[in-house]
C-alpha cells in the first residue's frame, strides 16, 4: 500500500462519515447542524480535490481505487440516513432517499459479485453527476435543519397566534422568524429537488451498470 496525499485525503474522508452522525450524539442542535453541515462539505470538497491530485501528481493507487467509491457511498448514506432520521418521515423524502440506498448497494453487490470483471463497471460521467447531485443535495437538506432549530429557537414560549401575527406582519419581527422560515422553507425545497434529481440521476447510473453487467450474469452451460 502507498500512503500519498490523496490516499490520505480519502482516508480521512471515509473516517469522516461516521462522524456525521456522532455529532448529533455529543453536540445539541443547531451545533450538531452546524458541525455536520462542516465535515459534510469539508470531506465532498476532498472528493474532488484527492481524485485531482491523483491524477496530477500520478498518484493514482489500487488502494485509492478501492477506498475512494466506499468513502463516497458511506458519506451519503449515513448523511441520509441523519437528514431521514431528524426529518418528519416525510415520504417526499424518503422515497428518494430509498432509491439511492438501494441503488448503491445493488451496484456494490454486482461489483462483488463480478470480481475480477468489476473493471466494466467503471464510473461514469453520469455516475460523477450522480454523485455531485447527491453531496449538493444533502448539504442543503442540512442547512434546511439548521434554519428550522433557529426558528424553533426563535419561537420558542410563543403561543401559536402570536407566531402567526409575526408571520403575517401584523406585529413586528424582533426575532427574525419570517426571515428563518423562508430560509427553511427554500433550502427544504431545493433540497428535495435536487434529491430526486439525484435519484433519478441514480436509477439510470443503475440501470446502466446493470446492463452492462447482464453477459457477466447468464449461465455457463
Amino acid at each position: 500500500m502507498k500512503w500519498n496525499l490523496p490516499n490520505i485525503l480519502t482516508v480521512l474522508r471515509l473516517i469522516a462519515a461516521p462522524g456525521l452522525a456522532i455529532m448529533f450524539l455529543y453536540f445539541h442542535r443547531p451545533y450538531a447542524d452546524w458541525f455536520a453541515l462542516l465535515l459534510f462539505i469539508s470531506a465532498s470538497v476532498t472528493d474532488w480535490v484527492d481524485g485531482y491530485l491523483a491524477r496530477a501528481w500520478k498518484q493514482e493507487t489500487k488502494l485509492g481505487a478501492m477506498l475512494d467509491p466506499i468513502a463516497d457511498k458511506a458519506m451519503v448514506i449515513i448523511a441520509l440516513m441523519v437528514i431521514v432520521g431528524y426529518s418528519s418521515m416525510s415520504p417526499w423524502l424518503v422515497l428518494p432517499a430509498t432509491v439511492i440506498l438501494f441503488r448503491e448497494v445493488f451496484v456494490s453487490g454486482l461489483r462483488e459479485f463480478l470480481g475480477s470483471t468489476a473493471g466494466t463497471l467503471k464510473v461514469t460521467p453520469l455516475a460523477k453527476w450522480k454523485t455531485t447531485a447527491q453531496m449538493v443535495a444533502i448539504a442543503v437538506l442540512f442547512a434546511q435543519g439548521i434554519f428550522e432549530h433557529y426558528l424553533g429557537m426563535s419561537a420558542w414560549g410563543m403561543d401559536a397566534q402570536l407566531v402567526d401575527d409575526i408571520l403575517t406582519g401584523q406585529v413586528e419581527d424582533l426575532h427574525g422568524l419570517r426571515w428563518k422560515l423562508a430560509g427553511m422553507d427554500w433550502t427544504g425545497r431545493i433540497g428535495l429537488w435536487l434529491l430526486w434529481l439525484a435519484a433519478g440521476l441514480t436509477l439510470m447510473t443503475g440501470w446502466d451498470y446493470l446492463r452492462k453487467a447482464l453477459p457477466f450474469l447468464k449461465e455457463v452451460r
